[in-house]
């Protein structure tokens, strides 16, 4: 249980304590501060996963959040357990239990290597030639075997036991990033007054600074300024650092999303705790300073266990005690690949060579190399490695050509230069800007108010960047700065060699095994567009988001297509910018309040008399009261009988409501509505119809007008939230002029509709202060009162057909007077009913569902509306619609008609299409479909209605529904099949 490859002395990590592990079932020791990356490094383990494709073996390459190959999966049971975390992120506790991903049946022996045997025959975009014959095998052999295959880690079969918060925020300045740039801008800007919030992704702030024993900043190590630019920020009460927090997402209005880890790094797993939170901060300024990424090099076999990147394996060092191997090769394009050479071999690695590209390399660094006795191989590169699981060695070449030079080594480090992180910035659709010094992007031109500071801006001198933050925070401080070399120079593209390009791969995404010859053939093949490019070859479509392969992959296509960088452009930066639990988004929206379950006051009731419910947008609601051994269709008959021949009694809570009052309440309905409001006087009710801008029927409702200023307006249940926010929409942008307001009323009153014959003599002896008979309260008219003692408003208005009244009370008191009015029609045998039974009566007067009897394209006439169009209004939404000529000129719209079957038993199926010709070859002319299907205990026997091709002028005409076992004749009718008259509505 030893760590042979921990340094005695050095780093950040706590040696007081020894902590144990797992990985893949074997125990290891590691310290707190590790990640199990520096953990599994200290214990000498360099294989951690398996590429997509090939399943070739794959080792740590970096030590933050773009690593592409150290992809774990982590947690003691399925409950705990999250697939696909970057093992450089997962920061060590005892106990922690953790496995790699895409092998089978181990790491060590894959039998998806097979694929790394017959890679030739997998080339880039293979599968769309492949799979394409015999047709019959897709479905059958390709498609099964692909979906067995594709995905990396275990998806948990359990669900994630942990919680997750969620909270919004505001400040003055964000800062991402708590590197050297990211601590000067918030310092500078907390000097200010300003509020300040500092995010970083990594456990304590620091940035580049926890690995720099050398620098010095403002007379002071770099470690002790860090420690004293924290005890000055802790001193701010204005300013909230957050560690452990991703900036994942920039939207619009600086807006931007932090994913903060909070217990994950402790080990308890206290499920009473959240997990994680998920920030929503709307800053009036972002300082991006998150730092810069250093690119791999593209050379031949560079994907092995054990070839990393060489500024990770100095934090490894500098920061975890951790030597990445006993005998390093260096491959570089710059100096900073010194400097870790330098490092090593301090700490007592050897050094077998240092590969540089570049023929006239110099500088302090190289001079510094050189006089340590490094061996130095200017103008050269690396022809090809060796090893199976692990790198054992690797081939050198001259650039200009000649023999090689074999040298062992069992870790590789490379640098192709720095990109600056610009994700965050590109992602708020700021302008990029290509620099040919740097070979990178930088950013441009903002979008939103923010700025770029430090590494980020392609800033690399540690004075420039800690004076660019201050800067960026709002403040001039200049900083002394001494031991901080810089990162010089770069390279983009495929590394020169010589061999047979054929028979060698030279990876750019290691996790999808995209190499540079993958980039070739998609421009052979014809593709021109980065874009088209990244999803032939699957480059930068890996968890990495492209964040080590991008660049040289535009290196590449360069030359092939004869232009420079900037004119090919760059993929398309998404979020998150790195992958975020889906539990943080989901956050307390899961379980029962995923879709959280509405209940009416008198939900309570319906459940104790055995009612079965239906969701009805986000509602329960009695879908029948069955009684004995009666199934559905039993129980409805019944409830049916009992509306028509006496009374029954039904919960409408759910009903949208949306009190509209002002001086311009009724000038705001008229532009709102199709039909006349001016006129409506206090205490009456009017059906109203809402139209969308294209003229198409969004919404419906009865609409009461309680005094001069004051309107109680009813939707449909699904669309209270949808008909309140297109009011305010209206409101706010076409007719701000107007003195109305708006509130949803819909959860303040419990609704109780008494349909049938009966319903006044159930009502009335309740009825305080009204008078509700005929003659005093017709139909369509509404009086305020009390009912049973509470405070209503009571409607007489009909969705049956019968007699009836919609009782309006304070939702606290709706289960007391639905009591009340259940005693009071006891004597006249007051029956219950729920939804289906009130789709059956409705359905037989011929009166719409919206969403049922419409589907989006429906127009007021369609529906046999016209009439209600108020022809002297000068507009509403949607007249200028309905006014078309398109409109005009169509004579066979669908319109609303009854159909009945010759077999009057038969009850169609909703949906079901109208054709005219059943024998008729296919694809048949479909003339329309039906909406609603019922059977009828009224008229004894089916009824449906139907949208239908010019259906009022085929009145009479015989059509036929296409069924699975045969085909149904049926009679256009009108669409009122019960009471045409409507003498009923009276009592």
């Amino acid at each position: 249980m030893t760590q042979p490859y921990r340094l005695s002395t050095g780093g950040r990590i706590d040696r007081s304590r020894t902590l144990t592990f797992s990985f893949d079932g074997k125990h290891y020791t590691g310290h707190p501060g590790d990640t199990l990356a520096s953990a599994l490094l200290a214990n000498g383990v360099h294989l951690v996963g398996r590429s997509f494709k090939y399943h070739r073996p794959r080792g740590i390459l970096t030590a933050g959040g773009e690593e592409p190959n150290a992809l774990v999966g982590v947690g003691r049971d399925d409950a705990h357990f999250t697939p696909n975390l970057r093992a450089t992120q997962v920061e060590l506790y005892d106990g922690l239990t953790s496995e790699s991903q895409n092998r089978s049946p181990s790491l060590m022996r894959d039998y998806g290597a097979v694929n790394d045997v017959f890679w030739r025959f997998f080339p880039a975009g293979f599968y769309y030639k492949t799979f394409m014959w015999p047709r019959k095998a897709w479905t059958k052999f390709f498609e099964p075997r692909i979906r067995e295959m594709a995905g990396l880690g275990r998806s948990p079969k359990t669900a994630d036991a942990a919680r997750y918060a969620q909270r919004f925020a505001h400040c003055d300045v964000l800062v991402v990033g708590a590197g050297p740039a990211g601590l000067a801008a918030a310092l500078a800007a907390a000097k200010t007054g300003a509020r300040v919030i500092l995010c970083d992704e990594q456990s304590e702030p620091g940035g580049s600074l926890l690995a720099e024993p050398e620098a010095m900043i403002d007379g002071l190590a770099a470690a002790e300024w860090l420690k004293a630019a924290l005890v000055q920020l802790a001193a701010y009460p204005q300013v909230k650092i957050l560690p452990r927090t991703i900036a994942f997402g920039y939207f619009p209005h600086n807006m931007i999303g932090l994913a903060q880890s909070l217990t994950d790094h402790d080990g308890e797993w206290d499920d009473s705790k959240p997990r994680g939170r998920l920030w929503q901060v709307r800053a009036k300024q972002v300082v991006i300073a998150a730092g810069a990424i250093e690119r791999p090099l593209v050379f031949p076999d560079n994907d092995r266990p054990g070839i990393m990147l060489a500024e990770a394996a100095r934090i490894y060092l500098e920061r975890y005690g951790v030597l990445p191997g006993r005998r390093a090769l260096v491959f570089t394009a710059n100096d900073v690949a010194y400097r870790t050479a330098l490092a090593l071999h301090r700490a007592g690695c050897a050094i077998a060579g240092i590969v540089d590209l570049r023929p006239d390399a110099g500088g302090p660094l190289v001079t510094a190399a050189q006089k340590a006795g490094l061996p130095v191989f200017p103008a050269s590169t690396i022809a090809g490695t060796d090893g199976r699981l692990r790198v054992t060695g690797a081939t050198i070449k001259p650039i200009a050509g000649g023999s090689g030079q074999h040298v062992s080594c069992d870790v590789l480090l490379m640098s192709g230069g720095f990109t600056p992180s610009v994700h965050l910035f590109s992602q708020s659709r700021g302008k990029l800007v290509f620099d040919s010094t740097l070979d990178a992007f930088l950013p441009g031109a903002p979008a939103e108010a923010c700025s770029v500071a430090g590494s980020a801006a392609g800033l690399q001198s540690l004075k420039e960047v800690l004076d660019s933050g201050a800067a960026a925070g709002g403040g001039a401080a200049s900083y002394q700065v001494a031991n901080a070399p810089l990162a010089q120079g770069g390279f983009i593209g495929a590394v020169p060699y010589h061999g047979d390009p054929g028979s060698v791969r030279a990876f750019l995404d290691y996790q999808n095994d995209v190499t540079a010859k993958d980039v070739v053939l998609a421009l052979r093949e014809g593709m021109r567009s980065v874009e088209h490019v990244k999803r032939f070859t699957t480059n930068g479509m890996a968890t990495d988001q492209g964040k080590l392969s991008n660049m040289n992959a535009l290196g590449i296509m360069a030359p092939v297509l004869n232009k420079p960088v900037p004119a090919i452009g760059t993929t398309t930066f998404r979020m998150p910018y790195t992958p975020v639990p889906f539990g943080y988004f989901g956050g307390y929206a899961r379980g029962e309040l995923f879709e959280p379950e509405r209940r009416t006051a008198i939900h309570s009731w319906a459940a104790a008399q055995g009612a079965v419910f239906e969701d009805v947008s986000l509602w329960k609601r009695a879908r029948y009261f069955p009684r004995g051994t009666e199934d559905m269709r039993q129980a409805v008959a019944r409830e049916c009988r009992a509306v028509r021949n006496g009374v029954g009694i039904f919960d409408a809570s759910t009903l949208g409501k949306i009190e509209v009052v002002g001086p311009d309440a009724a000038e705001f309905l008229n532009r709102m509505y199709i039909n006349a409001w001016t006129k409506l006087q206090p205490g009456k009710l009017r059906y109203g119809i809402l139209l969308r801008e294209d003229g198409f029927v969004i919404d419906d409702g009865v609409i009461g007008r309680i005094s001069d200023t004051r309107f109680h307006v009813t939707t449909t249940t699904g669309g209270a939230a949808r008909v309140l926010t297109m009011m305010e929409d209206y409101l706010q942008t076409e007719f701000p002029e107007l003195d109305v307001w708006l509130t949803s009323t819909t959860e303040q009153y419990a609704v109780i509709a008494v349909q049938g014959p009966m319903a006044r003599e159930v009502v009335q002896p309740l009825v305080e202060g009204a008078d509700i008979s005929a003659e005093a309260m017709p139909h369509m008219s509404m009086v305020e009162c009390r009912i049973a003692g509470v405070p209503a408003r009571l409607f007489r208005v009909s969705f049956t057909g019968e007699l009836g009244f919609e009782i309006n009370v304070p939702a606290d008191y709706g289960r007391a007077v639905w009591e009340d009015l259940m005693e009071s029609g006891r004597p006249y045998g007051i029956t219950p009913y729920g939804t289906e039974t009130m789709h059956v009566l409705r359905a037989e007067k011929g009166y719409i569902i919206v969403g049922q009897e419409t589907d989006g394209t429906v127009t007021p006439d369609d529906v046999g509306y016209a009439g209600m169009i108020g022809k002297a209004k000068p507009d509403f939404v949607g007249k200028r619609a309905l006014a078309r000529a398109a409109f005009a000129a169509q004579t066979n719209r669908k319109q609303l008609v009854g159909l009945l079957t010759d077999d009057p038993a038969h009850v169609l199926e909703e949906g079901a299409h109208i054709v005219a010709d059943p024998a008729q070859p296919k694809p048949m002319t479909m003339l329309g479909h039906v909406t609603s299907s019922y059977w009828s205990d009224a008229l004894g026997r089916s009824i449906a209605l139907a949208l239908l091709r010019d259906g009022r002028a085929r009145t009479g005409e015989q059509l036929y529904v296409p069924l699975e076992n045969g085909n149904a004749r049926v009679t256009v009718v009108s669409s009122v099949f019960y009471d045409p008259e409507g003498v009923r509505l009276n009592g």
